[in-house]
């Protein structure tokens, strides 16, 4: 199926698309602000720049958009247009996505990741956030 829209006009949509202040991350967030957790957002000293830094826990979370970051659900899956285009560009970020865990872990830091499919299913919201919060609170 083609594109609907012309290549400026595409370009100009897809660049305009946030990396910060997305909807899974104001919920993760907000909930562990509600259970006392206080936090640096996007701190850009740490590699990768996690959404969430805990310090007093020693952790970081990133909240990875399924699309984005490769995730195997069907948020995850690739556009029948340019696949050569958007499977070298999911794997560089997937290639990325393990750099930058690395020199975190190597660096003492836990590193927890949370998937938007997660988060934005409400039925098992709560129990993946308190799974979340329990991994942080046992890495501590």
């Amino acid at each position: 199926m083609a594109d609907i829209f012309s290549k400026s006009k595409r370009s100009e949509i897809m660049s305009n698309i946030s990396g910060k202040e997305t909807k899974p991350e104001i919920i993760v967030r907000k909930y562990l602000f509600s259970k006392g957790f206080r936090y640096r957002k996007n701190d850009k000293r740490y590699p990768g720049t996690p959404d969430i830094v805990l310090p007093k826990y020693n952790t970081v979370v990133f909240v990875h958009g399924c699309f984005w970051h490769g995730h195997s659900c069907k948020k995850g899956s690739l556009p029948e247009t340019r696949k050569e285009f958007w499977e070298k560009k999911i794997n560089g970020t997937k290639k990325r996505d393990i750099r930058n865990r690395k020199a975190l872990e190597q660096k003492g830091w836990n590193v927890l990741t949370v998937w938007e499919c997660k988060i934005l299913n409400k039925s098992d919201r709560t129990d993946r956030l308190e799974n979340l919060v329990h991994e942080i609170k046992k890495s501590a």
